[in-house]
C-alpha cells in the first residue's frame, strides 16, 4: 500500500536525500502510528542496514539479532559471530559500510532503539562513537533511529549530556491521520463510507494505521468494532493492555493516569488527576505525565485569562478512552453486544464528548474554515471554579491576535441541532458573562456541529459563524 498524507515528512525525507553531508535523523511518534513503514517505503531503495530491537530482551539477544541482520545484508554465506559487546558490533558494521557505494545515499534504520538498549550495555556511548567518528565524517550516510517511547529519545538522545548531544540533524514526528487522511486511507483500500461514518470510526479508534488497516470494507462500522474490539480474536482485544508496557518501563502510573482522564468529560486539573489516579505528587506524577504528553497521549489546554493555573489535562488517544468506557469490562457481555451497546443512550452520550476531543485534535482544519489561518491564536476553555458560575462554562474559545474571540459551542446530535428559544437565552447570558472577562475583544459566537443546524430566528440572531463535520476533512 502507497503512503497515504504525511506530506511534511515527505518533504523532509527529500531533503535529507538530497543533503551534501550526513544526517542524524530521529523518528518519533506513538505506537502503531506508522513509523516503520514511512522509513520502509520511503529508503526502501536507500536502506543498507537494519535491525529492530528486541522487546525485553537482554543484550546477548540484541547482539545475536545484529549478528543475523548483518549477515542478511553483507549477503554472508556464512553466520557472522555474534560480537561480544556493542563495540565490535559497530566495528563489524563500520567494516561492511565502508564497502558500500558512496555515490547515493546510504541509510542505517535502528528501530525500536529504546529496546536495543539494555542494561549496563553501553549501546549509547558506542553509536555515539559510530556517529562521531565515522559517519559524521563522511558524506553519504543517513543515520535513523526511531521508537516510539518519544520521551526516552528526548532524554537519552536529544537532552544526552555525552557524545550525542546536539548530534540530531533533523527529527520527523508523525501525529495519528487527520479526518482527511484516514478517509484517504480507507478509501485506498476501496472502502467508501459517509463522512459520519469515518468520524464515528475516528472517535473510537483514533488515526492510527495498524488500526485502520483491519477495516474491512463489507462491514458496518458496528460489525467492525464488534469483530475488532469484543470477538475473542478481535485484533484490539488486547491491545490495551500492551499498549503502556511496550512504551515505558514502569507503566502503572501512566496507566493510573490514563484510566483517571477517560473518566473525565472535560478533562482534570493537575491537583484531581494526583487525587483520582493515586499517584505520589512530584517525581513519579511529573515523570509519568510528561512521558504522556511527549509521546501525545495527552494534552492540555489553559482556562481563559488564567495561563498555567487553570490548565486541564485531556486524553488524546481515542481508543484509550474507548477502551476504559466499553471495553474494559467487556468479558462479561455476551458475544454480539456491542451491536446493541452502539445503539445506547451511553455510546450516544459518549460520542457528543468524544466530538469535543475530536475538534482539538482538528484545530488547524477550524482555522481553516474560520478563514483565519495565517492568524496567531491561543486556545482556552473556560470553567469557572465559582459555583454560581459553573453554568457559564465554554468548550473551546479561540482568542485571536486580530483582538477577536470565537466563542465555540461544539455539538454533537442524531438529527440537526434546532436552536431553542431557551438556548437562545442561556447562551446569551453565557456570552454576557464572557464579555465582563473579555471586555476589550470582539466575541463571535461559533458553532460547530456533526450536522448543519436547522435555521431559524434564534440561529439567525445567535450564530455568527457555523462549521458543520464535513468542513473538517478539507
Amino acid at each position: 500500500m502507497k503512503i497515504v498524507g504525511r506530506k511534511e515528512q515527505l518533504v523532509q525525507i527529500e531533503s535529507l536525500l538530497r543533503s551534501e553531508k550526513s544526517e542524524f535523523v530521529a523518528i518519533t511518534g506513538r505506537r502503531r502510528v506508522g513509523k516503520t513503514f514511512l522509513i520502509d517505503q520511503s529508503f526502501e531503495k536507500n536502506i543498507c542496514f537494519q535491525i529492530t530491537g528486541i522487546q525485553n530482551a537482554s543484550q546477548k539477544a540484541q547482539l545475536e539479532n545484529f549478528a543475523r541482520k548483518l549477515m542478511i545484508y553483507s549477503n554472508s554465506p556464512f553466520l557472522i559471530s555474534t560480537p561480544k559487546d556493542w563495540g565490535e558490533a559497530f566495528f563489524q558494521l563500520r567494516s561492511y559500510l565502508e564497502l558500500q557505494p558512496k555515490n547515493k545515499k546510504q541509510v542505517i534504520f535502528l528501530d525500536e532503539l529504546s529496546w536495543i538498549n539494555t542494561v549496563k550495555s553501553e549501546f549509547l556511548q558506542h553509536l555515539a562513537h559510530l556517529w562521531n567518528d565515522y559517519l559524521s565524517k563522511q558524506s553519504h550516510f543517513i543515520l535513523i533511529i526511531c521508537g516510539s517511547a518519544s520521551s526516552w529519545l528526548v532524554k537519552n538522545i536529544t537532552n544526552d549530556k555525552g557524545g550525542l548531544h546536539n548530534r540530531i540533524t533533523t527529527t520527523i514526528h508523525l501525529q495519528p491521520f487527520t479526518l482527511s487522511e484516514t478517509k484517504a486511507f480507507l478509501e485506498a483500500k476501496g472502502i467508501i463510507k459517509p463522512l459520519q461514518e469515518i468520524a464515528k470510526l475516528y472517535m473510537i479508534l483514533g488515526g492510527i494505521p495498524f488500526y485502520l488497516d483491519d477495516i474491512q470494507a463489507h462491514e458496518s462500522n458496528d460489525q467492525t468494532i464488534e469483530r475488532m474490539c469484543f470477538s475473542d480474536n478481535g485484533k484490539l482485544k488486547n491491545e490495551y493492555s500492551n499498549l503502556y508496557k511496550a512504551l515505558f518501563a514502569n507503566p502503572e502510573n501512566h496507566e493510573r493516569i490514563v484510566e483517571a482522564l477517560a473518566r473525565s468529560q472535560k478533562g482534570m486539573l493537575r491537583s484531581q488527576i494526583i487525587t483520582k489516579a493515586k499517584v505520589t505528587d512530584g517525581g513519579p506524577f511529573n515523570r509519568a505525565i510528561n512521558d504522556l504528553l511527549s509521546c501525545n497521549f495527552i494534552s492540555t489546554i489553559a482556562q481563559f485569562g488564567r495561563k498555567k493555573r487553570g490548565e486541564r489535562y485531556i486524553l488524546n488517544d481515542e481508543f484509550s478512552n474507548f477502551y476504559h468506557q466499553f471495553m474494559k469490562n467487556s468479558n462479561r457481555y455476551a458475544s454480539g453486544m456491542w451491536l446493541q451497546m452502539a445503539q445506547s443512550q451511553k455510546f450516544k452520550i459518549w460520542l457528543g464528548h468524544s466530538f469535543e476531543r475530536l475538534i482539538l485534535r482538528h484545530i488547524p482544519q477550524l482555522k481553516q474554515q474560520l478563514g483565519i489561518s495565517a492568524v496567531y491564536t491561543e486556545i482556552y476553555n473556560l470553567y469557572p471554579s465559582n459555583e454560581q458560575n459553573k453554568a457559564m462554562q465554554v468548550d473551546l474559545l479561540l482568542d485571536r491576535k486580530d483582538n477577536v474571540v470565537n466563542f465555540c459551542e461544539i455539538k454533537h446530535y442524531d438529527n440537526p441541532f434546532k436552536i431553542s428559544k431557551e438556548f437562545y437565552e442561556d447562551t446569551q447570558q453565557k456570552l454576557a458573562y464572557f464579555r465582563t472577562i473579555a471586555p476589550k475583544k470582539q466575541i463571535i459566537y461559533t458553532l460547530i456541529t456533526n450536522q448543519a443546524p436547522i435555521l431559524n430566528e434564534y440561529s439567525t440572531a445567535l450564530i455568527g459563524k457555523t462549521v458543520v463535520l464535513d468542513d473538517l476533512f478539507s
